[in-house]
């Protein structure tokens, strides 16, 4: 049996995000481990749904043993600093180096990240780590469903593997999947690449697997494999990373060229087809708030209302104010909206204590577009420390430390919980943490794309999608590219990218 080197790297970087990713965020836990070295690795990452855990667990079921090198993330945001690049992929050379003889590595990576100086920052760490190993021990990286897949990405790695859903449910499941082809690479088996990329970017919002045109894709991936044996994967890109390689893309694997030919040949017809479908419905602010109280008032269940563009977990910094305004304005009584990161006010109401009055203005503590603090008189209803344990499917049994942590409420009846570190609300325990329960609430405001899906979906009576201001745009075609490459579509059937 194999020993196997295991480490994992990852940021999905938006370009037009305001704050970058510095050492402190992959050291510091929230929503996901904090930076975690050697022997701290596996017990950090345990039982959570992340890449690396699952092919932990199936790499020891399959009877190998496991050098663990480094692992860590940061939340999505501008670029990641050349400091903080610089430190974590020396740390993690200098770990595998430090681990001794291995038979093959596994990296967690995203597949988006850029740094202040490098655009392709998953090609740049497969890179130094191949110079440690060399070019033929085995290396198999997972990559996030957003992946912006590059050429050298895919010369340096014997196999990426990305995600196949959207909300993330399958991330432990596509370790496993790793760990079961790098087995087979173990006994032997050295599979042919395929490459294709397509020509156009699809926003995060219609992205979602749970429905067509994505659900139909990947339904059609997996009839391929089984029809040409085949190992394939579809990475629906990350349109906010200004680089030339930003974009949906096409993997496969496979030792008979024939078929592995006429695998991608098919997929990369269908996703071509498929262009006119990737465009989603958005709402101005206050139409989603008529909206939802229209169809609160004969509801049963929650109306959900997906603050998309100031979602942390597309790089922005989920303190914008403009949908809690729209709710408190169209007197959408007893809505509850969150995460706001503010760790200000989390700190303002700890100070107070349960029932104080918080005369002050909340959130935009970035001030996008112009926005400003919130003013009104905040009564502290509940607070917590920001540690729980997630209970969805994205987010179940990650262990959240989201420092102080406040629910407000406005005269008008809106609450907002508030939190010290920003965080996707994608997991109902982020609500419950403070007392709130979500399945009984009339109006649910949400900062997140489309991960709260997984946990809410079930739960909501409706979902509406609204495009409030935040930098993780709806849109890609709104955004200033200046490094894509030449033709590329800026939204589905959309205007053409030229430099210059």
């Amino acid at each position: 049996m194999a020993r196997i080197a295991v480490g994992g790297f990852q940021h999905e970087t938006n370009s037009f995000a305001a704050v970058k990713a510095d050492f402190t965020q992959f050291e510091t836990a929230d929503g996901w481990p904090g930076l975690s070295r050697g022997a701290a690795l596996e017990p950090a990452l345990a039982g959570i749904n992340l890449p690396a855990a699952g092919f932990i667990d199936a790499a020891i079921a399959a009877g190998h043993t496991v050098a663990p090198l480094l692992w860590c993330s940061a939340s999505p945001s501008a670029p990641v600093t050349n400091d903080a690049f610089e430190r974590i992929t020396t740390m993690l050379a200098a770990d595998l180096r430090a681990a001794g003889p291995v038979d093959a590595v596994y990296l967690d990576l995203h597949g988006a990240m850029v740094t202040e100086s490098i655009p392709d920052g998953e090609g740049e760490i497969l890179a130094r780590i191949r110079a440690v190993v060399g070019p033929d021990l085995p290396m198999v990286a997972s990559l996030d469903l957003h992946a912006n897949v590059t050429r050298r990405m895919v010369d340096l790695a014997d196999i990426l593997v990305p995600y196949r859903t959207y909300p993330h449910v399958d991330m432990a499941e596509t370790g496993a999947r790793a760990a079961a082809l790098l087995d087979r690479m173990l006994a032997g088996w050295r599979p042919g690449k395929a490459f294709r990329q397509a020509e156009f970017l699809i926003s995060l919002v219609a992205q979602c697997t749970l429905a067509a045109p994505a659900r139909d894709l990947y339904a059609l991936l997996a009839d391929l494999e089984h029809r040409h044996g085949v190992s394939l994967g579809f990475s629906m890109g990350f349109p906010a990373a200004d680089f030339a390689d930003c974009g949906p893309s096409l993997v496969g694997y496979g030792a008979d060229a024939a078929a592995l030919a006429a695998a991608t040949d098919e997929l990369t017809a269908a996703i071509a087809a498929a262009e006119p479908d990737f465009v989603p419905v958005l709402l101005p602010p206050d139409a989603a708030v008529a909206e939802a109280r229209r169809l609160a008032a004969n509801a049963r269940r929650p109306v959900v209302l997906a603050d998309t563009q100031d979602n942390p977990g597309g790089g922005a910094e989920s303190d914008g104010v403009v949908l809690l305004d729209a709710l408190i304005r169209g007197d959408a009584q007893g809505a509850v909206l969150g995460v706001l990161a503010d760790a200000a006010t989390a700190a303002a109401a700890h100070a107070a204590g349960p029932g104080a009055v918080l005369d002050r203005g909340i959130g935009a503590g970035s001030a996008y577009g112009g926005q400003q603090p919130l003013q009104g008189r905040w009564t502290v209803e509940a607070l917590g420390d920001g540690r729980f344990t997630g209970t969805g499917p994205f987010y179940g049994g990650n262990r959240m430390q989201l420092g102080p942590m406040a629910l407000l409420r406005h005269p008008d009846g809106v609450r907002v919980v508030v939190s010290s570190r920003k965080q996707q609300a994608a997991d109902q325990a982020m609500f419950r943490h403070l007392g709130v329960e979500p399945s009984a609430q009339k109006i649910l405001a949400l900062k997140s794309s489309v991960h709260f899906r997984a946990d809410f979906g079930p739960i909501a009576e409706a979902v509406l999608v609204v495009e409030a201001p935040g930098p993780n745009l709806a849109d890609p075609a709104a955004q200033p590219f200046t490094r894509l490459r030449d033709g590329v579509r800026l939204r589905p059937l959309g205007p053409v990218f030229r430099r210059g």
